[in-house]
């Protein structure tokens, strides 16, 4: 990545003010705090902390990454922090139930891609590079005596202002010690590392203002706390893995731009500016474009291509965008497409479930037809029998999968 200072910071405010507002929710203990340090010429030392609970990292890490990078850009020092020691317990945040703890090689595995993935929007080389460290390092080693020296420091009328724990509570639901105690590891990262700040999503603010509270007690040290704005959906969910309607940073780059083409209109302005770097000059004319009657679908155009650019480059975005439009726009078939050899009389549900692994299951598959999502393109015509045979030709699966079926010879 070109563009990054070396380690005597830049003092550029208008960069500062941007970088402290864009896309930002709270900044404690204020704005002007972080401002000042930053224009006084201070090196600040901020880190992100991500749980490896999913392989793959996705829009929602985006959000924090791109605000990272720029961070680093003006020559502060920045940390990823996985938290494979706090992955296994697993963060109550925004849980209405217990979640299933994870074993070491589960949580080694799911992050095997992370500092790969990251790279694309931070540096992990040169005279500034970024840092990649791991929880377990010191939360491993931590003795009974050293948790119950920790728990000293925080009371259970501060826990209990977490409104997941008084909604499981009303609900009957079970809240485990554990779950308790996650916050407080969590924010001991904070501690460990003697840092200036960290960022997350605003989801977090909990559990980061703890790290805050913990720095002061133990260290007599101001930590500042940036919380930026969520990427939701129409139904106000958060893009994540939890929801399961996230873009992971292991999509194609035809996959993401599907995806991002299937979002609602009112999440065209908050994902430009959260997840893009796209001027906010231009957001604001795309705002007034929408607003004055423009087509939406236009905007998003724009947007699927900026989003697929930062992670898989112009060209890549380019082509996703001629594919959609061949597929979508004109009906067509993109450009590769999975091809599947069958054998004369081959169930289609068998070619495209057990040969090919397009559809998970029979059941989807008869769902499927039911639903009359099925089309043989070539045809043009809807298959209404779950258990017709394979004929040679395209097939159209839902909204966005194809598949091409061959007979051998």
């Amino acid at each position: 990545m070109l563009g990054f200072s070396k380690t005597k910071p830049i003092i550029d405010e208008k960069r500062i003010d941007e970088l402290l507002s864009r896309g930002i929710e709270n900044v404690f203990p204020s704005r002007n705090f972080v401002k000042s340090k930053m224009v006084r010429g201070e090196r600040v030392t901020l880190y992100l902390g991500i749980d490896p609970t999913g392989p793959t990292l996705h829009m929602g890490h985006v959000i924090q990454l791109l605000r990272l990078a720029e961070f680093q850009k003006l020559g502060h020092q920045i940390i990823l922090l996985m938290g494979d020691f706090t992955a296994m317990i697993g963060d109550p945040t925004d849980k209405t139930a217990t979640r299933r703890k994870l074993t070491k090689k589960e949580v080694l595995s799911n992050l095997a891609q992370y500092k790969k993935q990251a790279s694309k929007f931070i540096s992990f080389s040169g005279s500034n590079k970024a840092l990649f460290k791991y929880n377990a390092k010191w939360l491993s080693p931590m003795t009974f005596a050293d948790v119950l020296e920790l728990t000293s420091l925080v009371t259970v009328d501060q826990m209990l202002k977490r409104d997941m724990f008084v909604q499981r509570a009303k609900d009957g639901k079970p809240v485990y010690i554990h779950e308790f105690l996650y916050p407080l590891m969590q924010g001991y990262d904070s501690v460990a590392m003697d840092v200036d700040g960290e960022i997350g999503g605003n989801d977090q603010m909990f559990n980061m203002l703890m790290g805050r509270d913990l720095l002061k007690i133990i260290k007599n040290k101001e930590k500042f706390v940036i919380t930026t704005k969520l990427l939701v959906d129409s139904s106000g969910k958060k893009m994540g893995k939890t929801e399961n309607n996230m873009i992971s940073l292991d999509q194609t780059a035809d996959d993401m731009f599907g995806k991002v083409m299937s979002w609602t209109d009112d999440m065209i302005i908050p994902a430009f500016e959260l997840v893009t770097q796209t001027p906010t000059s231009r957001i604001s004319k795309i705002h007034t474009e929408i607003n004055s009657g423009a087509n939406p679908r236009d905007s998003k155009i724009e947007l699927a291509s900026e989003i697929v650019s930062l992670y898989h480059g112009k060209q890549s975005a380019e082509k996703a965008k001629n594919n959609f439009d061949n597929t979508f726009a004109g009906k067509g078939v993109p450009e590769s497409i999975q091809e599947i050899v069958v054998p004369e009389g081959t169930k289609l549900m068998d070619a495209v479930v057990q040969m090919g692994g397009v559809v998970s299951s029979n059941t989807e598959w008869r769902r499927l037809v039911l639903d009359n999502a099925i089309l043989n393109v070539d045809t043009d015509s809807k298959v209404t029998n779950p258990d017709v045979v394979a004929e040679d030709g395209v097939y159209k699966i839902g909204k966005r999968r194809f598949v091409k079926i061959t007979h051998k010879l």
